[in-house]
């Protein structure tokens, strides 16, 4: 996962009724429904079924904004740290109709697949018809989130009607080219544009917007999707004009604050996109980028999981010609340095969620895997989902080449892990990590994808979206590890026991049809 936002015009266009519903704890929310309450004081979340939320939008002429998220997740940890906690977003949203989808609760996964939201955090803003206005992009600062926060509820139009119009040539205000450079293009699940027409899209989107931000994040937002994709829309890029343009953007202190996101996310397959190995662009792009993410780095504006993102960024750009090479000691010691001062700044535990896992990814990406590992044992006494950080511990693991200790570690993750979508997610994990890590360990393969499996059959909706993603991955793994045929009597024994879940799911519901193509041996 790459890691996510409301300011004063918005009033204008919210002057309603006042908001429903109380402010909750996710404890105390009702058990069962699918909008739940997120665990932030002051947001009055709607309490109650996702319909009811929407039918009261639209009596009462209010937008709704939904956001579907996890509690374990940390960009989604982020939202509620700098985003959700600020009193100007609290009390905005009292004009409005704020609705918490957790991943775990019950129906969630069907809801994910209604509204087409995978990925946590998804933000996505509706009109009071339901009509959906845009996806809120997740990993931009909390001033820029506000910014398209506010255009979104004052649109005069949809962002997919607005988009339509650009690229049929039509007249867009600044705003309109605005919403559409800052939608949450990682979030759309091709709602907007296919996902092969994506790059063409944003090149036309970039090349018809008036010069100034909005057409250099939608240029840029282009060589994101071509370097993302890779095949045909990587091979269609000028590298010369894409190298000339990246070193522009990361040469510009306010195009590289604009685009903080962009340059500290994706710097390594930016500039190997543009570039060719040891080239002299390639140098002149590396040292422009560097020094970009240096001054982002040091900028007290950001947040400190952003500034820390910009800091992994400077070791992926050291690392993009040399993977294996030693860094500077210089850059080793700066890790060390600012990963421990924002652990020691850190005390708010949504914060932590999201702050750990860049300080514990910087550190590992360096080399450090002992500073990382000791950073993340430390939080889990401490962090409210524990089990996320095991993972990373068992990252950690196999990067040294220590494939019982990896194992192990996706073992104590899957056993602590929460919530029904969790626990099959981290299920899965565990068993891809044995597939991958003891693929002989027969007995222990088959002994974990039992217990997934009956897990599976006592979940509700367990076959929709996210978990059927998983679902389809895990399928293909453990076909193609009996691609020579060694492991049919196990296969058979866990398609049995997949038959007999299916067998209890409603002929014509679309789940049965999923579940029984999971381990179908033709899924390879």
């Amino acid at each position: 996962m790459k890691t996510l936002p409301a300011t004063a015009a918005m009033l204008a266009a919210l002057l309603c009724a006042a908001a429903p519903g109380v402010a909750l704890s996710a404890a105390q929310s009702r058990p069962g429904t699918a909008a739940t309450a997120a665990a932030v004081d002051g947001i009055n979340w709607y309490d109650g079924d996702v319909d009811a939320a929407f039918a009261f939008a639209k009596a009462h002429n209010k937008p709704l904004f939904l956001y579907w998220g996890a509690t374990w997740c940390p960009p989604c940890n982020q939202v509620k740290a700098t985003i959700f906690n600020r009193q100007g977003f609290i009390e905005r949203s009292r004009f409005f109709v704020p609705v918490h989808i957790d991943g775990d609760s019950a129906g969630a996964q069907k809801l994910g697949e209604r509204f087409k939201v995978r990925g946590y955090p998804t933000m996505i803003l509706f009109k009071p018809d339901g009509t959906e206005i845009t996806r809120l992009p997740g990993e931009v600062d909390a001033d820029r989130y506000l910014q398209t926060l506010t255009l979104g509820i004052s649109a005069n139009r949809p962002v997919k009607q607005t988009l339509q119009a650009a690229l049929g040539g039509g007249k867009l205000s600044a705003d309109e080219w605005r919403l559409l450079a800052y939608y949450s293009w990682d979030t759309d699940e091709q709602q907007l544009v296919s996902g092969k027409e994506l790059v063409p899209a944003l090149n036309k989107l970039a090349a018809a917007c008036p010069p100034g931000d909005s057409a250099n994040r939608l240029a840029l937002s282009a060589l994101v999707a071509a370097a993302t994709k890779g095949g045909d829309a990587a091979a269609g890029v000028d590298k010369t004009a894409a190298a000339a343009q990246l070193t522009k953007a990361v040469s510009d202190a306010h195009t590289a604050r604009e685009n903080m996101d962009i340059l500290t996310n994706y710097p390594a397959e930016l500039v190997q996109l543009a570039t060719v190995p040891k080239s002299p662009s390639r140098t002149k792009l590396i040292a422009a980028w560097n020094s970009a993410v240096q001054r982002l780095s040091g900028d007290s504006t950001l947040s400190k999981t952003d500034r820390l993102g910009a800091l992994a960024a400077q070791v992926s750009l050291a690392r993009i010609d040399t993977p294996d090479g030693a860094l500077a000691s210089a850059l080793l010691k700066d890790v060390r340095q600012r990963v421990a001062q924002a652990d020691t700044a850190t005390t708010d535990a949504y914060e932590r969620q999201s702050v750990i896992n860049a300080g514990a990814h910087a550190l590992s990406d360096a080399g450090l895997l002992d500073d990382s590992d000791s950073l993340l044992k430390a939080e889990l006494k401490r962090s409210h989902a524990p089990y996320y950080f095991m993972l990373s511990l068992a990252s950690n693991a196999k990067k040294r080449g220590d494939k019982s200790g990896a194992v192990n570690w996706y073992e104590q993750a899957y056993q602590a892990a929460q919530g029904p979508a969790t626990r099959l997610q981290w299920g899965v994990a565990y068993l891809s990590g044995l597939l991958e890590l003891a693929p002989q360990d027969e007995g222990r393969i088959e002994k974990v994808a039992h217990g997934v499996l009956q897990e599976l059959g006592g979940t509700q909706n367990a076959f929709y979206e996210r978990n059927r993603s998983v679902l389809e991955r895990l399928g293909q793994k453990l076909n193609a590890w009996n691609g020579d045929g060694k492991h049919q009597a196990v296969l058979g024994r866990l398609r049995q026991q997949l038959d007999t879940v299916c067998g209890k799911l409603p002929a014509a519901d679309a789940q049965r049809a999923t579940c029984q193509g999971l381990l179908s041996p033709t899924r390879v």
